[in-house]
């Protein structure tokens, strides 16, 4: 071959008109990839904020992890909770960029994140309450902490409550310990220690921060794979949403929360006997109580009450695991869906934060059904 016939220049090839033919490959791709597009065109992106669902009621945000984005069971304990303000009469727009659930979901936004931890919820906090502006929010947070960093938890979570209440200061933020989780009980337990304490000092500096147990919501019966809720378990976690959200007049409409007869299977039983220990840690104008309730009778108790009076100048602000009312003078806790029985020896735990204007003693006497118990 000469060096002529190598710098001769290729000429171009002839460009195609309209009438050019394109090979049949090609027409059937560019069929296909229009009839993609059509498709993604004619579906509409539900987590959008533009396509968010509102009733017009109290923005309600659930703040977390898969748990709360409803892992296993699509729309997780959301499902039940929003049944239950639908059956109470509260008018409740649930918030959040994310959406999922089920049709009898009346509201499918939510703030849920699987596999997030402490510190991804605070990184993009701050946006997501500008954007939504919630009255309550619901946060429980921590579970995928107890793969790591354990230790430093509930310093992450104390700094991630601060930014909430920073930039929603008039919202209730209720926070929960977080439920049980297979092979890490002792890490879970540090964890949820730790959390009363982070309420407390917030609570007592003016902040509307609530607790929630949740951790003694649930057992480990109640996980579907070590980690999150079955069903029931989900169902669980709502009736403790709902019954700390009842507490705290606003948090979900309404100037007070409605009495309803405490659900039981069977009428309420009187034990033969009682015991109840009380812990109380107060601050200048402030306290928290825990009350431990241990039936020492050889029958079950079902659907309990116990009450009590209060000292003068303490009003209770919030409880977990128990309904108060009223929130002074002469109280009555009573059991809520999950605790309503109380077997032979064994005990519930229940609490309550409250104001006070200087006595932050405990009261003298408790009844459980009209039986007296013995204090310890």
């Amino acid at each position: 071959m000469s060096s002529s016939t190598l710098d001769r220049p290729v000429p171009p090839p002839p460009a195609a008109s309209a009438t050019t033919r394109r090979p049949r490959r090609a027409r059937r791709w560019w069929t296909a990839l229009a009839a993609v597009a059509a498709m993604v065109a004619a579906v509409p992106i539900a987590t959008t904020p533009a396509s968010a669902e509102s009733n017009g009621g109290v923005r309600v945000m659930p703040l977390g992890d898969s748990i709360t984005d409803g892992f296993n069971v699509p729309g997780g304990y959301r499902i039940e909770l929003w049944q239950r303000f639908t059956t109470g009469g509260y008018r409740v727009d649930f918030v959040g960029s994310q959406f999922n659930g089920p049709a009898n979901l009346g509201d499918h936004d939510h703030q849920g994140h699987s596999g997030w931890t402490i510190a991804q919820i605070d990184a993009n906090v701050v946006n997501w309450l500008r954007a939504t502006n919630p009255r309550t929010v619901l946060l429980h947070i921590g579970t995928n902490d107890m793969y790591g960093d354990t230790s430093g938890a509930p310093g992450r979570l104390a700094a991630l409550v601060d930014k909430i209440t920073n930039n929603v200061p008039n919202a209730d933020v209720f926070v929960a310990t977080i439920v049980p989780k297979s092979g890490a009980d002792t890490q879970v337990r540090a964890y949820n220690a730790a959390i009363p304490g982070i309420v407390q000092t917030r609570a007592a500096a003016g902040k509307r921060v609530h607790l929630v147990d949740m951790y003694r919501a649930l057992t480990l019966s109640d996980l579907a794979d070590g980690v999150h809720p079955n069903a029931t378990g989900y169902r669980k976690m709502a009736a403790a949403w709902y019954d700390a959200l009842r507490t705290v007049p606003g948090s979900i409409g309404g100037d007070t929360p409605p009495t309803t007869t405490p659900p039981t299977t069977t009428p309420p039983t009187t034990p033969d006997g009682c015991r109840v220990a009380y812990t109380v840690n107060a601050w200048n104008s402030g306290l928290t109580a825990s009350i431990s309730v241990t039936n020492t009778s050889s029958t079950p108790v079902n659907g309990w009450a116990l009450a009590f009076t209060l000292p003068s100048g303490q009003s209770i602000t919030s409880g977990w695991n128990a309904s108060f009312a009223p929130s002074s003078g002469a109280v009555t806790a009573r059991n809520v869906s999950y605790n309503a029985t109380i077997a032979p020896n064994t005990s519930v735990d229940v609490g309550f934060q409250a104001t006070h204007t200087g006595n932050a003693g405990r009261p003298s006497a408790f009844t459980l059904n009209g039986t007296a118990c013995t204090t310890v």
